[in-house]
């Protein structure tokens, strides 16, 4: 099983069913907001980002911003795919996502 990123907290918000996914991490604290420079939040990111695999999702949850980068720098990491965690209001869960810019894995399957 792998790990559930989740990109920022909000203590308001209850995701202990994503971690049917993997082990909950949280990657920014409430309220932290990009400003005028991302680059602190890039290297932040880039770090507890280090070993995301094809096993673990990012929880889109946060700053927009903050979200983008994440995704660019998960999807830089793992070689174009990044796997989202997508709530469904109407079923309440988690629905996963798999985002392939590159087509890695249709190229692995030939």
């Amino acid at each position: 099983m792998g790990k559930v990123y989740i990109v920022q907290e909000n203590p308001n918000v209850n995701v202990l069913s994503a971690g049917r996914f993997g082990e909950l991490i949280p990657l920014l604290p409430p309220g932290r907001q990009i400003t005028l420079s991302p680059a602190p939040i890039v290297r932040m990111l880039k770090s507890k980002l280090k070993d995301y695999s094809d096993n673990d999702y990012l929880l889109a949850m946060g700053d927009p911003a903050a979200i983008a980068i994440a995704s660019m720098v998960a999807g830089d990491v793992n070689s174009g795919v990044v796997n989202i965690l997508k709530w469904d209001r109407e079923n309440k869960a988690y629905y996963s996502v798999t985002v392939d810019i590159y087509n890695r894995k249709e190229k692995e399957n030939v």
